[in-house]
């Protein structure tokens, strides 16, 4: 299965955030975070004092009117449904679409899959560090979400 739709970046972004490979929910609406249990836009919205975004416009707005910068580190794979543990026959995302015309100063990945991944297939070519933050998926429910908003933080010292 190939990414269904590209990265969202402006020339003005400093932080990038990588997940893993898209759910079957942001499959479906063609954009990041789309499962309505997903903490991300609760998260982010909280970091950055917003209200919470509903639509995709409002989303948009919110990534990039903080100088951040979203994309998934797999590029295509096999996977059943929207399970990361599923995922098989990796080709990593060229970043250096991002990496080359943004001053990216912090890469983050949401949770251990996207990092994992970022570890093995996209560190060794852009030599750039990624940090490991816990994964807003419902899948992740031992992490409240005020232990999610402490630990992504982490996105505001950029």
């Amino acid at each position: 299965m190939k990414h269904p739709f590209g990265p969202l970046y402006s020339r003005e972004s400093r932080v990038l955030i990588l997940g893993s490979f898209p759910s079957v929910r942001s499959r479906e609406q063609h954009f990041f975070y789309g499962h309505p249990q997903n903490r991300f836009w609760k998260v982010i919205s909280v970091l950055f004092h917003q209200d919470i975004p509903t639509t995709i416009e409002q989303k948009k707005e919110l990534i990039l009117g903080n100088r951040l910068a979203l994309w998934d580190v797999v590029a295509s794979c096999e996977i059943r449904g929207s399970s990361d543990a599923s995922i098989r026959e990796v080709q990593a995302n060229d970043l250096s679409i991002i990496l080359n015309q943004c001053p990216i100063r912090l890469i983050c990945c949401n949770g251990k899959t996207s990092w994992s991944l970022y570890e093995k297939l996209i560190r060794p070519a852009v030599g750039r560090e990624a940090v490991c933050l816990p994964s807003t998926s419902p899948a992740n429910a031992h992490w409240s979400l005020e232990r999610l908003e402490e630990a992504w933080g982490v996105i505001l010292e950029q």
